[in-house]
């Protein structure tokens, strides 16, 4: 089992070799650190960290601090798409952002750009072969959670248009836009015709249909 203290160690290495090969990516960086955050792992283990601007580098601390910015909480693979930059990390739902959630935006922007080896940073504090086992198994988990959501929103989408009729079928909005539209252009070339009908007797002074009922 990875404790706090280690998972701490392995986060500030993998965080603090990628802002050292990355000088414009440590900028960008820090400007989203400007304010202390907190990683919270809720299952299967509870664990807190707190990553802290130490410009150059970055200092993660196995605990908790009252004064901090924003919480960022959630399972492993949630935490896992968010330490990877994953696009759809914080759209899905499986993330809770308590606090300033455009500071939570920034560094998961930052993330992304920094890429950090986070395999390597594994293998440094627990060997080769489990940090490779890991990689593999979270980076693995990270995407089949990504088609998994994607699947579930198509299924439950289907299921409110065509199942649950809460919502117009696809086809049936499709036909009835059409015929709206179709409507809408009929009714506009029937009064142009009305008007110009209208202009023409006035032009000439004959009398209107009305005038003659």
């Amino acid at each position: 089992m990875i404790t706090g203290s280690t998972l701490a160690d392995i986060v500030q290495t993998g965080l603090n070799r990628a802002l050292q090969l990355d000088p414009a990516g440590r900028v960008r960086f820090f400007q989203s650190l400007e304010k202390p955050v907190r990683l919270r792992l809720t299952t299967p283990t509870p664990l807190t960290l707190t990553l802290r601007n130490n410009d150059p580098l970055v200092q993660v601390e196995a605990a908790s601090h009252d004064k901090v910015a924003v919480t960022i909480a959630g399972g492993p693979i949630a935490l896992a798409a968010f330490a990877l930059g994953d696009p759809h990390a914080l759209d899905e739902g499986r993330l809770s952002i308590d606090g300033e959630y455009t500071l939570a935006i920034g560094l998961h922007q930052a993330l992304a750009g920094l890429a950090p080896d986070w395999e390597a940073a594994v293998a440094q504090h627990l060997g080769d072969v489990p940090a490779h086992f890991l990689g593999k198994r979270l980076r693995g988990a990270v995407q089949w959670s990504r088609k998994a959501m994607a699947s579930l929103t198509a299924n439950l989408e289907e299921y409110i248009h065509e199942e649950a009729r809460t919502l117009p079928g696809r086809h049936e909005l499709a036909d009835c836009t059409t015929a709206i539209t179709d409507l809408q252009q009929r009714t506009e070339t029937l009064d142009a015709k009305l008007a110009a009908v209208g202009n023409h007797t006035d032009s000439t002074g004959s009398t209107t249909p009305t005038e003659t009922l």
